[in-house]
């Protein structure tokens, strides 16, 4: 084989994933929550009556697996789940007041755990590194099998 997998990108991005979901548990594991759990509840508490389909593509998740997501929150009494009063196939979500506790009290490891991962780089070489981060991620998004659309990037007054 004429390929090293040291010299390709996309090893040591699934090797950074690793490392940031380990590092991610390692430092919220007292709340017993998931990386892609807790971007689920941070973006319905930031935008409160948000639709699964909505929610899925802000965080970049497959629409077709959100679902047992939000069924994880739901079941511990984190999120809830509401009919939209013009169409009963759409589901609406709220955090509650535990969800809402949650993300407070997860949000220092949360932090620490960035601050972890990011602590190999001299300081000034972390906002270059973000930079070029979402440059990639911005730049290969249609490739994704579940493309994001974070609501800031979004046009205003768009449906949900």
């Amino acid at each position: 084989m004429s390929v090293e997998v040291d010299n390709l990108p996309g090893f040591h991005i699934r090797r950074l994933q690793q490392i940031a979901v380990a590092v991610f548990l390692e430092e919220t594991q007292a709340d017993g929550i998931t990386p892609v759990q807790y971007a689920a509840l941070n973006a319905v508490g930031r935008e409160p009556g948000i639709d699964q389909r909505t929610l899925a593509r802000t965080i970049g998740f497959d629409t077709s697996t959100i679902g047992s997501v939000i069924d994880r929150l739901e079941s511990r009494g984190l999120m809830k789940r509401h009919t939209h009063p013009q169409d009963r196939r759409v589901r609406l979500l709220t955090i509650t007041p535990d969800g809402r506790r949650l993300l407070e009290a997860v949000e220092p490891g949360m932090l620490r755990a960035q601050e972890r991962m990011l602590e190999p780089l001299a300081p000034e070489q972390r906002a270059v590194f973000m930079d070029m981060l979402r440059t990639l991620v911005r730049g290969n998004n249609a490739l994704s099998r579940a493309p994001s659309a974070p609501l800031h990037e979004r046009a205003p007054g768009r449906a949900r």
